[in-house]
């Protein structure tokens, strides 16, 4: 069983020929971005334009091949949920999988590059000088929290919210896109709170090198919508602060 899906605005022209369907897609060529044992992600060059093309020859987990969903359907299914929560991510242009006798054999996402970004992780580590503007770093810092809270607000965690995963633009307040979320799912009762804890504190991760304690607070002022902290806001941020205690 084959399925493959093709947004309509790039089902026309050369994209319509070349993400036809999974054979198609499997056979291009273009420059190796990443690589591990059960996928590779290139960046082809289409009808003018940058595309990334995930395939995945590996489902995740052994048990994934036969049940649950495969890494990269819950990437497709995860990136399309950040477009209909109103959470800025990059263009789902095709996806889709193949099973043989049930079990997972091999699937494909393809994405629109997003141009002129970078990730936030390697804007820090270079000593970006935009790192020492207020305004910027308040303009990208609430952008965070909302999508952030967002996510929550729908009983999800991303479960890998790093700052390589989230992008800016070159803009002087830029735009922030989310990207890469293959282990994103829905939780509830404790087990949401304690993703939600674990999503907030990947964030810190890199946020206490980064930012002010300041800056730090505000972010969680505003993904917390409250101009106070409630004893509950100050007991979650202590988890946050603590999870990684003993584990670097």
């Amino acid at each position: 069983m084959t399925g493959w899906t093709l947004n309509p605005e790039y089902a026309t022209g050369v994209s319509g020929e070349v993400f036809a369907d999974l054979d198609t897609v499997f056979a291009l060529e273009g420059e190796k971005i990443t690589s591990d044992p059960i996928s590779t992600v290139h960046k082809v060059w289409v009808g003018g334009r940058f595309y990334y093309v995930k395939r995945y020859t590996g489902a995740g987990k052994n048990l994934r091949r036969y049940i649950g969903r495969p890494r990269i359907q819950a990437e497709w299914e995860n990136l399309l949920n950040f477009h209909a929560w109103g959470i800025p991510s990059a263009t789902v242009v095709g996806f889709g999988l193949e099973r043989l006798n049930g079990a997972f054999l091999r699937g494909a996402l393809i994405t629109e590059d997003l141009s002129n970004t970078a990730d936030l992780a390697q804007i820090a580590r270079g000593g970006d000088p935009r790192f020492a503007n207020r305004l910027w770093v308040n303009h990208v810092s609430r952008q965070v929290a909302h999508a952030t809270r967002m996510m929550h607000d729908q009983k999800f965690a991303h479960n890998d919210l790093k700052w390589r995963n989230i992008l800016v633009n070159q803009k002087p307040f830029p735009d922030v896109f989310m990207i890469d979320c293959p282990s994103g799912s829905f939780w509830w009762g404790p087990v949401l709170e304690y993703r939600i804890i674990k999503d907030l504190a990947c964030l810190d991760k890199l946020g206490k090198q980064a930012l002010s304690a300041t800056q730090r607070l505000h972010f969680y002022k505003d993904y917390a919508e409250c101009a106070r902290l409630s004893p509950a806001d100050k007991k979650r941020i202590r988890a946050v602060v603590n999870y990684f205690r003993g584990r670097e």
